[in-house]
This record gives C-alpha cells, structure tokens and sequence, in this order.
C-alpha cells in the first residue's frame, strides 16, 4: 500500500476508536445523572444490578471495538515503516506505535476503575 492508503487507514482506524467511545459515555452519563438524582437509592437491587450490567457489557463490547482498532493501528504502524521515503506524517505516525499499544493496556484499568466506580454510585457506597 502506498503512505496516502496507510495514512487514510490510519484515521479511520483512530475514527474507530473515538466513535467506539460516544455509547459508553452515554451510558456512564445517563447512570451518572440516575446516581446523582438519588433514582438508585430507591431502586431494587434487580433495578441495579441492571443497570450495572448494562454498564459492563456496554463497556465490553466498546472495549473489543477498540482492541480491534488498536491492532489495526498498530499494523498501519509497521506497514508505514516499511515504506520508503515517507514524509514527516507518516514517520510521526510510525513513532506513535508504541504510545497506540499502551492505550491498550490503558482501557482494560480504565475499565475496570470505571465499573468500580460505577457499583459505588449505583449501590451506595
């Protein structure tokens, strides 16, 4: 493939994980404004454990979504190494291959701080 066709790739791949990110938020909005108004409080534990599982497989499925998009990345990477006499973009993009990798590692806490937190505010503690 050529730089232009790896670096198109390369957006769409970084579009992919933004956009993977819009439902999750919302969801977390949604059950930030729930905890907020005091609706969990009153709730049953059937209600909670609802929404908390709404919260994990949301937050699942956009984590797979993003794994998918890392990778892909991460492969644009090596491929525009490979390419000779690139220009400052893709050398950039290439140098970026490591921090696209630590994202990665990056989602799975962030994931994980996120439903604790989330159990907290929908079960009270």
């Amino acid at each position: 493939m050529s730089e232009k066709d790896l670096i198109k790739l390369w957006n769409n791949s970084r579009a992919q994980i933004i956009n993977a990110q819009m439902q999750p938020v919302l969801v977390l909005i949604a059950a930030f404004v729930l905890s907020t108004l005091g609706y969990f409080d009153k709730a049953t534990d059937s209600a909670k454990y609802f929404a908390l599982a709404v919260i994990a497989i949301t937050g699942v499925l956009t984590t797979i979504n993003q794994y998918a998009a890392i990778r892909e990345g991460e492969v644009i990477c090596e491929e525009l190494a490979k390419v000779a006499k690139t220009g400052p973009l893709a050398k950039k993009i290439v140098s970026s291959k490591n921090f696209v990798s630590a994202t990665a590692a990056f989602i799975i806490v962030a994931d994980i701080v996120i439903f604790v937190v989330a159990y907290m505010a929908i079960f009270g503690m």
